[in-house]
């Protein structure tokens, strides 16, 4: 191969074998698939990857003459990605699809970098089979001059550049049936555009349009067209002329009027008009059923002939309602609502930022790393990330949490919980309630971090300055702190919580009837350590003591100073004042502070052991099998007052053992459950760790996984009888065997806490482990690096826990059931065949399309699959997990922003609460 022809300088293209043979070396220490799998070359997640394919073709692989689908990065050398883009139409001849996106690397703050594409040789226009061209997430500011040349061309992607606009020459691709430009620049569309006769699918929303040409009537075959966040002002009456249309997006524009013959299109089932300035609206369109109109001020008053002339129409502020598919959204000057899928509000005020801003948002999954809980606290949230971090508005922004409301309210008070220089705080919280059951934690933030909701006691504050002051707890009148004139030069803050101690808690541990507790004080403070003068506490006495009846020498006070687990009798050291209700003692620092009244003499290791029970909560373990499919097993942790209502719940669905007996967890303790004799979990999840599923317990939170299992023991001949135990603690180097586990269940300290029998039935039929072995499929990986991809074993396995569900996923995946009606005839005495062609046909229709695979977890949870659309989810984050970790070992991308606690982020310690 001649350097000089492909416009590379000597030396890089002398290196080519050598950079294979390097790279071929990363792909085996990666354990990477194959660059060449049948008909398709995929090297965008490959470093080097324009190396690889000229080393290819500098071999003269015959397989290339084969190639229909290639794939490469954007973030490419631009020179050597011209270079290699020019050799395709002689190398790869029947290529029929050409993947060319950035997006593949991500900046500090998450965010998707663009590839560094602009343009593309000219050359390239012989590809005269080329169907489907995707060259998102770049830097094309124009469109190159070779695409409008590609007559073939049947789908066009050009989302996330910088395209102000899109030449007329577009026209000439007649046979275009998809058109995809979102997240541009654009201001105007060609008339040409009107010319595709073919186009289905139009999609130009996030972009910059104030008006629409007439010509966008002629899209006769168009069926959905998406123009949402731009700046249209008003419709041409042409669209009514789109007699194919059936969805029509058009949120968050400032569209003020809309044609009243869009009533009138026949197949028109979604007219999305929210978040507009609608105030007139068609009769016709007002009350049908497919339209949305929230966020539009019908009605609402305007300039009319009595207003003073030049009034100006005040627009609304902008509201945005995004789905679960989107992770950023950009704010202006302007200010906007913006309501996520994830139980997230947010309110950005006008002039809150100077310049517009891309918000980026992520819920995180709880777990200890993430959630700064105090002793008492409760986690009622997952945890929300804000990005980006620590930018101050100019004016705060209101954000709305959505949580689950706290079993017990009683001296308790629910606040969100942030961390802002690398401590947490609390924030002023006012509750909103929607519903009886759905409760809003609504504050105002000056900037992004992390947020989460939590359930507390009761926090009493106050400044105490030089002069002195009162703090008296509002839960628990008869706690009160003096503090005297001169405790302090410096004014600093004080602040209280009061723990109550139920009356039975402790004559239970102690084994005396008599015994009784005051409520468990905590007090802290900012500033020094200590103050200068002696500051006064006050506590009640213990429930059914009397200062004039008690016996003094049963009375103690004790002291906890953490982070020291351990409580200290301290009764002699402090002068204790009693009243007939009250003990008053004096100390000059702040800690926690307990009263009892018992004739036990040393009482400090029952202190501990009360306050870990009172920090305790009463569960049960169960793990049922779905009926229909016993390998799908369903593992949660209950408190023990839900086990009963939720059993009658899920028995409909599943069957198993009776729960286990009781057991006490911590909140935020982990846990995991094992698998043993003979089954083992399915699929490589990202909360697996050597086959065990890890939990994380929240009082509040639902702590369920559903999980597929297996077994590599012959089920034609039996059945397996396996189980699933339960351990404390994370997951050791070798959980104990069976017969050690058993011989500790009674272990003080022991990990076991239980163990439930599973069964797998035996298999009838020639239905077996090598079932679908002879189904030949074409290779295909569905989805994207972006999002995770879906290979054909994931999809093999999604087909084989559909069962009888089939048609109603199929039918939300959009299948005609005419279609469903063939493959039943085709494989009419072969349920799972009927399941794989579905499924499989589809996804090779999907290969390539942007949103397959959230379309796929879609249509599974309408379709009560909730538990198989969760299975999806795990494969596409443990995917995008490896990808990651992949390219970091390659040095192709800095590690992330992590989370507080990660080895990217430094953890700060949690709040005392």
């Amino acid at each position: 191969m001649a350097a000089e022809a492909e416009g590379l300088e000597p030396e890089t293209a002398a290196g080519e074998d050598a950079a294979g043979d390097a790279t071929d070396a990363v792909d085996a220490r990666l354990g990477a698939p194959p660059l060449l799998a049948g008909n398709r070359l995929s090297l965008d997640l490959y470093p080097r990857g324009c190396h690889r394919l000229l080393h290819l073709c500098a071999q003269q692989v015959r397989q290339l003459l084969e190639v229909e689908f290639l794939q490469l990065s954007g973030h490419e050398d631009p020179q050597l990605l011209q270079a290699t883009l020019a050799r395709l139409p002689w190398s790869l001849p029947r290529l029929r699809s050409l993947v060319l996106k950035g997006g593949q690397h991500r900046d500090a703050l998450g965010a998707c970098l663009r590839g560094s594409l602009a343009t593309l040789p000219a050359s390239l226009s012989g590809l005269a089979h080329l169907a489907h061209l995707d060259l998102s997430f770049n830097s094309l500011e124009t469109l190159p001059a070779c695409v409008p040349q590609l007559c073939g061309l049947d789908a066009l992607l050009l989302s996330h550049n910088c395209l102000s606009e899109l030449p007329e020459a577009l026209g000439a691709l007649a046979a275009l049936t998809f058109l995809a430009a979102t997240h541009n620049r654009l201001q105007t569309l060609p008339a040409a555009l009107g010319s595709l006769s073919s186009l289905q699918r139009l999609d130009l929303s996030e972009n910059l349009l104030d008006a629409l040409p007439p010509e966008i009537g002629g899209l006769s075959s168009l069926a959905e067209l998406n123009l949402a966040s731009n700046r249209l002002q008003g419709l041409p009456a042409s669209l009514a002329g789109l007699r194919s249309l059936r969805l029509l997006v058009l949120h968050s524009n400032l569209l003020a009027s809309v044609p009243a013959g869009l009533a009138r299109l026949p197949l028109l089932a979604r007219l999305d008009l929210r978040d507009n300035q609608l105030r007139d609206v068609p009769p016709e369109l007002l009350n049908a059923p497919f339209v949305r109109l929230q966020g539009n001020p019908l009605g609402g008053p305007s300039p009319g002939p009595h207003s003073p002339p030049g009034t100006p129409v005040v627009p609304e502020m902008p509201r945005l309602l995004l789905t679960s598919d989107l992770d950023s959204f950009a704010v202006t000057p302007l200010g906007c609502s913006v309501t996520l899928a994830c139980g997230v509000r947010l309110q950005f005020p006008v002039g809150a930022t100077a310049t517009p801003v891309t918000i980026r948002y992520r819920l995180w999954l709880p777990e200890p790393r993430l959630v700064p809980l105090g002793p008492h606290d409760s986690l009622l949230s997952g945890v929300l990330e804000l990005q980006p971090h620590g930018v101050a508005f100019q004016k705060d922004v209101g954000l709305w949490l959505l949580f689950v409301p706290p079993r017990a309210r009683r001296c308790r008070e629910v606040v969100v919980r942030t961390l802002s220089d690398n401590s947490w705080s609390d924030l002023e919280t006012h509750l909103e309630e929607e519903a009886p059951k759905r409760l809003w934690a609504r504050c105002q933030v000056p900037h992004f971090s992390w947020f989460l909701v939590v359930s507390r006691p009761v926090s009493d504050a106050c400044l105490v300055p030089p002069e002195g002051t009162l703090l008296c707890s509002s839960g628990h009148p008869g706690v009160k702190v003096t503090f005297p004139p001169g405790a302090t030069e410096e004014p600093r803050h004080a602040r209280m919580q009061v723990v109550r101690v139920g009356s039975r808690e402790l004559p239970a541990l102690l084994g005396e009837p008599e015994a009784a507790a005051s409520p468990l004080l905590y007090l802290s403070q900012s500033g020094p350590p200590s103050f200068l003068r002696p500051v006064t506490v006050q506590l009640p006495l213990p429930p059914g003591v009397t200062g004039l009846s008690l016996d003094r020498s049963h009375l103690h006070l004790l002291y906890r100073a953490p982070p020291a687990a351990t409580w200290d009798d301290i009764t002699a050291q402090v002068a204790l004042e009693l009243t007939h209700l009250y003990a008053r003692f004096q100390v000059t620092h702040f800690s926690w502070y307990w009263l009892w009244y018992t004739t036990k003499t040393c009482v400090g290791g029952l202190a501990r052991k009360a306050w870990e029970r009172l920090r305790l909560h009463r569960v049960s373990l169960i793990a049922l099998q779905r009926r229909r499919d016993p390998e799908q097993v369903l593992l949660q942790c209950l408190p023990r007052n839900k086990v009963d209502s939720t059993l009658r719940r899920l028995l409909e669905r599943y069957r198993g053992p009776e729960p286990s007996d009781t057991v006490e967890m911590f909140e935020g303790e982990k846990f995991f459950a094992a698998f043993e004799r003979g089954i083992n979990v399915d699929a490589d999840r990202p909360d697996c760790v050597e086959g065990r599923v890890c939990f994380v317990f929240y009082s509040h939170l639902k702590n369920l996984k559903e999980v597929y299992v297996t077994t590599t023991l012959d089920r034609r001949a039996q059945a397996v009888r396996g189980q699933v135990s339960f351990y404390r603690g994370e997951v050791p180097e070798e959980v104990p065997e069976e017969a050690e586990a058993a011989r500790q269940k009674r272990g003080a300290d022991a990990p076991w806490m239980a163990t439930l029998p599973l069964k797998l039935p035996r298999l009838r039929g020639s239905k077996g482990p090598g079932q679908g072995a002879g189904l030949s499929l074409a290779p295909l990986n569905l989805g994207d690096a972006e999002t995770g991809f879906l290979t054909q074993s994931n999809l093999l396995n999604v087909a084989g826990r559909l069962g009888p569900d089939w048609p109603a996923v199929a039918l939300h995946l959009g299948l005609p059931y005419r279609e469903l009606q063939r493959i039943r005839h085709e494989f009419r005495d072969d349920l799972d065949g009927q399941i794989r062609h579905m499924l499989f046909s589809w996804a090779e229709r999907q290969a390539g399309q942007p949103g397959a695979v959230g379309l796929l977890v879609e249509a599974l949870e309408q379709s009560d699959r909730r538990d198989v659309a969760e299975e999806v989810r795990a494969v596409l984050e443990l995917g995008r997990r490896k990808y990651q970790e992949g390219i970091q070992r390659t040095s192709l991308a800095p590690g992330d922003l992590g989370p507080p606690g990660s080895s990217a982020s430094r953890s700060p310690e949690p709040a005392q609460t």
